[in-house]
């Protein structure tokens, strides 16, 4: 059965999902933005068995544990490399990077923030648009992931990938 999509805005700490995906840069540490949210909430475990697993390639990604916060794993996708730059590629790959691991990994339920849209730059717009087809797109191959969401933190954010949803693919 393909799985729901659904956007929400909030915390994505919070969210009532197994995993959460932190938008990442390549070497996996956590500065600002969601990471810093992640790593606060989660504590210093996160951030140390993440960057044990890298440096990864722009687009990929790795899991770690959760820490304190009552996720199964924290998918870290690698949006932008030490330039802090992203590209409608690598959001699409980092995006189809974080499906795999959620595959893989049995994980029933995932949610994603905007990747690449507050460090990286780049529009609401494009990057909901770019999210969304990808999410779209893996539905048809997914076995066993039956909730997609993506977590915005605003409501503009909330807004941009309403109307991308919206959009006949």
């Amino acid at each position: 059965m393909p799985y729901k999509i659904e956007v929400v805005q909030g915390d994505i700490t919070e969210a009532d999902v197994e995993a959460i995906v932190n938008a990442a840069n390549n070497h996996l540490w956590m500065g600002s933005g969601v990471a810093g949210a992640i790593k606060s909430k989660g504590g210093q475990s996160v951030e140390d068995d993440a960057t044990s697993k890298g440096p990864i390639m722009p687009g990929d990604a790795v899991y770690s544990t959760a820490g304190t916060l009552p996720y199964k794993i924290i998918i870290h996708s690698a949006v932008m490399g030490q330039d802090l730059r992203t590209s409608d590629k690598l959001i699409r790959t980092a995006t189809m990077a974080s499906l795999n691991i959620a595959e893989k990994m049995n994980i029933k339920s995932i949610a994603f923030p905007a990747f690449g849209t507050g460090v990286g730059g780049f529009p609401m717009a494009a990057c909901a648009n770019l999210m969304t087809a990808v999410a779209r797109g893996f539905r048809s191959r997914c076995l066993g992931i039956e909730r997609v969401q993506f977590c915005l933190f605003d409501a503009y954010g909330r807004e941009a990938f309403k109307k991308a949803m919206e959009k006949d693919f």
